[in-house]
């Protein structure tokens, strides 16, 4: 086939969103190191983005095709690709300007692969970028995640208080036991270093803190610290400011799951995607899931 007829072909995918900040928001709390690689996966449904850490953390960023303005999707299948997360964050911010949303079309492939961006919000002037993209190496674990029993495991807090809390039991190398008890209700973080830390999280009809707990027995899995602490550190300002919820579920063997929302909307009132309560439709969300490992050595109590 002449190079010609290759350019001639339509790309897999080209998409618009007309706020790059919200987007930038989203990747940004998966990049918890200065060096990381991600593998994006496209597909009809919208874009996934695959980051990993030791075997034992694992993020994915759902970005859903109601999130766009425009998705065209021609693709055969679920084209992977292999990109350097913090060159793609670098790249995105370079579109994103103080006090204005941003919009940006974003296309895939380019002549040679590439993973090609441009503004299109300015009749004026037009930013450009090409990022260079590779065969991704395969996600070495499993990170489908089943439950650990009939009734689920798990508790959703204030972001902001479970940022917190994460923050402050941190010890030097340390581990992180998390407990869920049904009896009374509540969940507990201890750290332990020199001493302990202790903080927990009780749950009481309308409670603030703890908006949801579902727990029937005992459970209690032990977490590196880093890669805990990965799972909060890099939420935006935006998730904290908004007072949103995170939801923690334990699944079978101690598999921890981290679930974040992150807002892609246009931070105005008038914005059609906002309704006249102020809040950001569903479709305005980008997913956010963590999976941590626990450490080998721990069963449930």
């Amino acid at each position: 086939m002449s190079s010609s007829a290759v350019e001639a072909e339509a790309p897999d995918l080209v998409c618009q969103l007309d706020n790059v900040q919200g987007m930038v928001d989203a990747l940004s709390a998966v990049r918890w190191k200065r060096h990381q690689d991600a593998v994006i996966e496209l597909s009809e449904h919208g874009i996934v983005l695959i980051v990993e850490d030791s075997n034992c953390l694992q993020a994915k960023v759902y970005l859903q095709r109601e999130l766009f303005i425009q998705y065209e999707y021609k693709a055969q299948g679920r084209p992977k690709f292999g990109v350097s997360l913090g060159l793609f964050v670098d790249c995105l911010n370079t579109f994103s300007v103080p006090g204005h949303s941003g919009a940006i079309e974003i296309q895939y492939p380019g002549p040679d692969m590439q993973l090609l961006l441009k503004s299109i919000d300015s009749s004026d002037a037009c930013i450009y970028a090409e990022i260079r993209t590779r065969i991704p190496e395969t996600i070495s674990w499993d990170y489908d995640f089943e439950p650990a029993g009939s009734t689920p495991l798990s508790f959703t807090c204030k972001s902001a208080a479970l940022k917190e809390a994460i923050d402050d039991v941190e010890w030097p190398g340390s581990s992180i036991q998390i407990t869920l008890q049904p009896s009374p209700p509540s969940v507990n973080f201890m750290g332990e270093g020199h001493g302990y830390l202790q903080i927990d999280f009780m749950y009481y009809v309308n409670t603030d803190l703890l908006t949801a707990f579902h727990c029937d027995r005992l459970v209690s899995h032990r977490y590196r610290y880093k890669f805990l602490r990965a799972t909060t550190a890099n939420l935006p300002s935006s998730v904290t400011k908004d007072n949103r919820g995170s939801k923690l579920t334990i699944g079978r063997g101690g598999m921890l799951k981290v679930q974040h929302l992150v807002s892609v909307a246009r931070s105005t009132n008038t914005h059609p995607y906002i309704n006249s309560a102020g809040y950001h439709q569903p479709s305005r969300i980008a997913y956010i899931e963590f999976f941590v490992k626990p450490e080998a050595d721990n069963d449930d109590s």
